[in-house]
């Protein structure tokens, strides 16, 4: 018979075929065609050559038992009958049914080619049956992190305080090793929603709703902040109008004005506050730093409320973000950074900010201190790393170049403590703010729409005082720092209880300055 080509070969159902050992002296001499093994004509047993079978291809038809084992002619496509492989002096073979592949052999040849079995194809498993088996698996997943994140998430959600749920959901995932997510969820809130440029404030510059009557006195009023340069300014832009007023003089100051020459629709914040007529005050929140055993609480409670003249957010969280320590009537939530921007409150009120350890540093009379970043304005000065500087410098969230809600605070040279807080700003154009305000050492505060928050109020010697918010659309609600809070603050109250008698008489509205339209929302009873 002539030689075939490789195919497939499979055992039937009855075992595999049996062969004896050939040895090498009588093994036929090689040829010069592919190797294959004769195999002579047999009446023994048969076995049937067929196709390669394929998934889709028929059952092959079976050989009967009495078939001949040869066949006259031509060979035909589907199956063939051929003996055995049974060399001399061996015995019967065990009949068993082969299935492999055959092809027309060449005239005249009388071996057939053995097959070579091919590699079995993997069968995978149906599309739709892996993705709900890969959603099955993620969604146990979600599971066991939500059965393992859930008491922590709803004390988040309920925790004392006005903290809004946006609010308290990024500082959960923050807490829970979700920063870099919560950032770039921020960072495409800004891509998709950034301020607008051009136009002008709506009803002009706002005046001062809490505007109260003049008294002679304290600190000399600081001169008028200039509009942003390359902008005449508004009727009422950089007028400081007085806000809090005693029989001693006026207590605190504010001023509205445009954050730069590009963003001409927005207004931005600035308070004043005489140092000889308030004092300052450093607040632990309820998480940031939480803890217990400090001697001040977590809201302008209400003794403090017959005093409170201003309040205002603190600087960044202080696990990491800040790169800045905490400290309070010699106890430090966190270890305190030299070199960092720090807020000093001396323990007779006055409040001071400069570099640690250098222009600032820890005596017997300090009584807190708040770190944040570095420092923003220096001798003057604003810092020229505001725009090129990292995370280090100015934190992670959005970025330096963002112009977003933001907040500051500086003193002046005489010792006048500064507060800007608005929307549209970046870190340069805040520091050029607090700069043109007076002020010669400055660093940031806070940063984003749910924590940039400053309020003024009307102290009269009882609790629960007038309220009143800094800038046009502030989200924080005036009287946010009248309950509890979950992050740190600042306030500043009346050195003296006598001085809250005058401090809340409204001025005629002939004194007020600017638009006619108060900003919404800006007073809370």
């Amino acid at each position: 018979m002539a030689p075939h080509s490789s195919s497939t070969l499979a055992s039937s159902d009855t075992g595999p075929v049996d062969r004896a050992d050939v040895p090498d002296d009588e093994a036929p001499e090689a040829a010069d065609e592919p190797e294959t093994a004769a195999v002579p004509e047999a009446d023994a047993s048969t076995v049937t050559v067929g196709p390669v079978e394929d998934d889709t291809a028929p059952e092959p038809t079976p050989v009967d038992d009495e078939a001949p084992a040869t066949q006259e002619g031509p060979v035909d496509s589907s199956t063939v009958a051929i003996a055995p492989v049974q060399p001399e002096g061996a015995g019967p073979v065990d009949a068993s049914t082969v299935m492999v592949d055959t092809v027309e052999p060449p005239a005249g040849d009388d071996t057939t080619a053995i097959p070579i079995p091919p590699k079995r194809r993997l069968r995978l498993l149906p599309r739709s049956r892996r993705l709900r088996r890969a959603l099955t698996a993620l969604a146990v997943v979600v599971l066991l992190l939500v059965a393992v994140a859930t008491p922590s998430l709803i004390h988040a959600l309920t925790r004392p305080g006005s903290d809004t749920v946006a609010a308290r959901v990024a500082e959960w995932g923050r807490d829970h090793g979700l920063g870099s997510l919560v950032t770039w969820a921020e960072a495409r809130q800004y891509d998709l929603d950034q301020p607008a440029t051009g136009g002008a404030p709506a009803g002009g510059i706002p005046h001062a709703v809490g505007a109260v009557t003049d008294h002679a006195g304290g600190s000399p009023a600081p001169p008028a902040l200039p509009a942003p340069a390359g902008l005449p300014p508004l009727p009422g832009e950089g007028q400081w109008q007085t806000v809090v007023s005693t029989p001693h003089g006026d207590a605190v100051r504010l001023a509205a004005v445009r954050p730069d020459a590009d963003h001409t629709s927005f207004t931005v914040g600035v308070l004043w506050m005489d140092p000889t007529l308030v004092r300052g005050v450093l607040h632990p929140g309820t998480e940031d730093p939480g803890g217990d055993g400090w001697p001040v609480p977590p809201s302008v409670d209400s003794t403090e409320q017959r005093t409170v003249v201003s309040a205002f957010s603190a600087g960044f969280r202080l696990q990491g973000d800040s790169h800045g320590g905490w400290y309070l009537d010699g106890k430090e939530a966190r270890p305190l950074v030299p070199g960092a921007a720090s807020l000093v409150i001396h323990r007779n009120g006055n409040a001071d900010v400069g570099a640690w350890g250098s222009e600032v540093r820890m005596t017997p009379d300090v009584m807190a201190v708040r770190q944040n970043l570095i420092p923003l304005v220096d001798h003057g000065v604003v810092n020229p790393t505001c725009a090129t500087g990292g995370t280090a410098e100015w934190g992670s969230t959005v970025g330096q170049a963002a112009y977003i809600n933001r907040s500051a605070f500086g003193v002046t040279a005489t010792g006048a403590e500064i507060y800007v807080g608005g929307p549209a700003l970046s870190v340069c154009t805040l520091g050029e703010i607090l700069r043109r305000a007076g002020a010669v050492r400055g660093m940031e505060l806070d940063i984003n729409p749910a924590w940039v928050s400053g309020a003024y109020f009307h102290p009269t010697g009882q609790a629960r005082p007038d309220a009143f918010q800094l800038f046009p659309g502030e989200e924080v609600g005036a009287q946010h720092y009248l309950q509890t809070s979950s992050r740190d603050f600042v306030s500043f109250d009346l050195r003296s209880l006598a001085d809250a008698t005058g401090a809340g008489i409204i001025a005629p509205s002939s004194q007020h300055h600017g638009g006619k339209h108060p900003p919404s929302g800006t007073k809370h009873h």
